[in-house]
């Protein structure tokens, strides 16, 4: 007990996304003694980078997929319809987390992992054999498959870092999120690419497939566990009473919901926005590479600046003026503007993103009760990306009103 009060200071302030550790899991020195570096812990570090570089990197590309199915696969649908296949895919990749969570607690690590990877490659294969207008197939394998799969791997491959740092684990856990950052430069230049070019939606799909499965076979073989699971796993009823009772969590809460409505509209849209402004076409393939890249830069300064003003500040700060960006959006209408909003959305967003772990970090009391709070904030923040973009997509409608969506995201 007096380990676990004397490290919450010291888990308020760093990256810590385990899950869970609890004293009675192992002897005190067991426990104490993190190696902070060697083979084991740089290579699971590294399997840990993949796994995000192919979940959420992926998924955060989706705008390219938003693009080609309005335009050539699925034109029969709405942008309500198609926009719903991402937003499921990303509300998963929370909810399924509870159960992740859980499962993780209880020494499922490996399971999960392996489960995670051989879905996530299935279902992105099973989408290569999509036919055109087929919206039911299009929505199973990418909305329902690959987001379970998104929801297995992220908690593990997150909390399985911190099996080996202490001292070094907010340098390590951001350059392990930079993973999603990297993820979501790389894969839209390769779907632009290969789905617009010679190969096709078949053998692009396939071609993409294929890199993500090697990429996840990596992981799999590199990370490994070190701390045995705790012999009193987080009970997620007994967290959410005791943080829903908590006056700044709830604001928290409330404020996660709220922001991931329009979260994640631009990078769903910016790409068919810019395109139908007359943007040229293959200058808009880029713009989800410029918001991502600035993401990246953000995440990566998100750190120090917080250093100063404080973590709760910092998010603050990114929310609002993410929204005031998203707004911006409303007076798109040319390459310069594509580029600037691009850049300062994905700067914002990526320092908001950024922030959400410390942040949890900050409000949890103990560090052993920060899983259970930090699997209720992500859930309830995955409820709002459920319901956004498919709104977006329905005030958009078929004649691209685009200031609808954009005030209703912003203002949200």
């Amino acid at each position: 007990m007096d380990q676990a009060t004397q490290g919450s200071d010291e888990g308020s302030k760093m990256l810590d996304i385990e899950l869970s550790v609890s004293k009675d899991c192992a002897p005190p020195s067991h426990l104490d003694e993190f190696p902070e570096g060697g083979l084991a812990a740089w290579s699971t570090a590294f399997g840990s980078f993949l796994i995000l570089f192919c979940g959420w990197g992926y998924t955060t590309s989706f705008g390219v997929y938003e693009d080609f199915y309005t335009q050539h696969y699925l034109t029969n649908e709405s942008s309500y319809a198609i926009s719903s296949i991402g937003s499921f895919n990303a509300f998963l990749g929370t909810a399924v987390s509870l159960i992740a969570g859980l499962l993780y607690d209880r020494g499922y690590f490996y399971h999960l992992v392996i489960t995670g990877s051989l879905l996530q490659s299935v279902s992105l294969f099973m989408l290569s054999f999509a036919k055109p207008d087929q919206y039911y197939q299009v929505f199973l394998t990418q909305g329902l498959g690959s987001g379970i799969a998104l929801g297995l791997l992220y908690i593990p491959s997150l909390a399985v870092v911190s099996h080996y740092f202490k001292r070094k684990r907010t340098l390590v856990m951001t350059f392990v999120i930079l993973g999603s950052s990297l993820g979501a430069i790389i894969h839209p230049i390769m779907l632009n690419n290969i789905l617009n070019g010679h190969l096709g939606f078949a053998n692009g799909v396939r071609a993409s497939a294929g890199m993500v499965s090697a990429l996840l076979l990596i992981a799999c073989l590199c990370m490994r566990t070190r701390l045995d699971p705790p012999t009193i796993p987080v009970n997620y009823i007994t967290a959410a009473k005791k943080c829903l009772r908590d006056v700044p969590f709830l604001f928290a809460l409330a404020g996660a919901f709220l922001m991931q409505i329009g979260f994640y509209y631009p990078l769903f849209f910016l790409q068919l926005d810019s395109i139908q402004h007359g943007v040229s076409v293959k200058f808009s393939f880029y713009s989800l590479v410029i918001l991502n890249v600035s993401s990246c830069a953000g995440r990566a300064a998100s750190g120090y600046i917080a250093g100063f003003i404080g973590v709760p500040n910092m998010t603050i700060i990114a929310a609002i003026s993410s929204g005031l960006i998203i707004l911006g959006t409303i007076g798109l209408g040319s390459l310069s503007s594509v580029v600037i909003l691009g850049v300062l959305y994905g700067a914002s967003s990526g320092v908001y993103n950024a922030m959400l772990a410390p942040l949890m970090a900050t409000l949890a009391p103990s560090p052993s009760e920060l899983g259970g709070w930090m699997g209720i904030f992500f859930f309830v923040g995955g409820l709002g990306s459920l319901i956004g973009t498919p709104i977006a997509g329905a005030l958009l409608t078929s004649n691209y009103i685009w200031w609808k969506p954009a005030l209703f995201a912003g203002v949200s």
